[in-house]
């Protein structure tokens, strides 16, 4: 292989089984092996992920975007989307298409007794504000790296007015 090609390579393929996964815990309910496929990459505007999330656990919580539209795909196991309030049954095969926007609160759940596998792809819109219904907090985030990186978590029912704080 040409330096070139490895060069093209590196910015443009990932292997799903090769990529090192992180384990992000927290008992008693969250609990998932991810990776993220585009960090490093040349995508800009595209985030892929895989998550592994074992038996009776979720990967992360429920949670709602207003600027980023997701689609979940799932590779192996079986498992449960929960949105809307409801919960529908995955299972492999399946792909799961969520639009920004209040109407489609979402989080996956592994129902079954086997791990659950699957694709997080979203549109990296920024900026972008998350809801997480279940607690009343918000994030509000600008992207940006190092010092540029704008990310405050807040909570929805603690307003401030216009001018607090300001001289």
């Amino acid at each position: 292989m040409s330096e070139r090609a490895r060069a093209l390579r590196e910015q443009l393929i990932r292997n799903i089984d090769e990529l090192p996964k992180e384990r992000e815990s927290r008992p008693p309910l969250y609990d998932t092996m991810c990776g993220r496929l585009a960090a490093g990459t040349a995508a800009r505007g595209l985030g892929i992920s895989v998550d592994i999330v074992p038996p009776g656990m979720r990967s992360c919580p429920y949670h709602l975007h207003h600027a980023q539209e997701e689609a979940f795909i799932v590779l192996e196991g079986r498992g449960a989307l929960r949105v809307a309030g409801e919960m529908l049954e995955l299972k492999a095969g399946d792909v799961a298409f969520l639009p920004p926007g209040p109407d489609y609160p979402h989080q996956i759940v592994n129902t079954s007794d086997a791990p659950l596998k699957y694709l997080s792809i979203s549109t990296q819109t920024r900026p972008e504000i998350v809801e997480y219904p279940d607690s009343g907090k918000f994030l509000a985030s600008a992207g940006g790296t190092g010092p540029s990186r704008f990310a405050r978590i807040g909570r929805l029912d603690q307003d401030f007015d216009y001018w607090e704080g300001e001289p």
